[in-house]
């Protein structure tokens, strides 16, 4: 295979990644919405959007296959395609968590929220911004971007914390908010990992252009 047709693949392959991304960022999005708004119609759109993801990770894994067994690529090749292999990973379990999400949503869409709902959409627009601009620092190589991307975890990070410090409270000053406060808890637990996993987009994103194995989560 001459140069040319593996440059074509590999831009393939990057088409996939950007569409399954944007797959991705349209089902944690909704997936916050639904719970604001109380809407099941748009949190069973989530959950019934997971199967085209799965799909899409399935596509892009046998493309990454194919790559390797017919055109042997080699030193960032390679890496690119490796790190492909775990990018796609990250994202299927972001969109499962925009699941988690949407499955709380049905079974508490009737109830009357204890609480107005402010830092949990905080978090989700933060890891959403985090996941779009991840991508984008994959399609152009960069490290860079990709550290700074990774550090936004802590703001994430710190806004988990204040969740959990005022549905403990509320848990222990009214115990009739025990049942939605663990699944805000959980919910947010949920958006927490899901910065997580796009600082491991960025750890990739760095070893794909480097060579270079790094720990951002540290």
């Amino acid at each position: 295979m001459t140069r040319n047709y593996l440059d074509k693949d590999l831009a393939n392959l990057h088409d996939l990644i950007l569409k399954m991304c944007e797959l991705v960022v349209k089902s944690l999005n909704d997936s916050i919405k639904s719970l604001r708004d109380q809407d099941t119609k748009l949190a069973e759109e989530v959950i019934n959007l997971d199967d085209e993801i799965d799909r899409m990770e399935v596509e892009i894994e046998t493309a990454c296959t194919r790559l390797i067994a017919l055109q042997q690529p080699a030193a960032k090749d390679l890496r690119l395609i490796t790190a492909t292999f775990k990018i796609i990973t990250d994202l299927e379990r972001v969109a499962d968590h925009g699941v988690d999400i949407a499955k709380i949503t049905k079974r508490i869409y009737k109830e009357k929220y204890i609480k107005e709902l402010i830092d949990i959409p905080r978090m989700g627009e933060i890891v959403t911004g985090m996941l779009k601009d991840s991508i984008s620092a994959y399609m152009d190589e960069d490290m860079d971007r990709a550290r700074e991307i990774s550090k936004r975890d802590d703001i994430v990070d710190a806004l988990y914390s204040q969740i959990f410090r005022e549905l403990l409270v509320l848990m222990m000053e009214d115990t009739k908010k025990i049942k939605q406060s663990t699944y805000f808890l959980l919910i947010s637990q949920y958006i927490e990992r899901v910065a997580d996993h796009v600082t491991n987009i960025c750890e990739s994103i760095i070893y794909m252009v480097s060579g270079e194995h790094t720990d951002l989560n540290e």
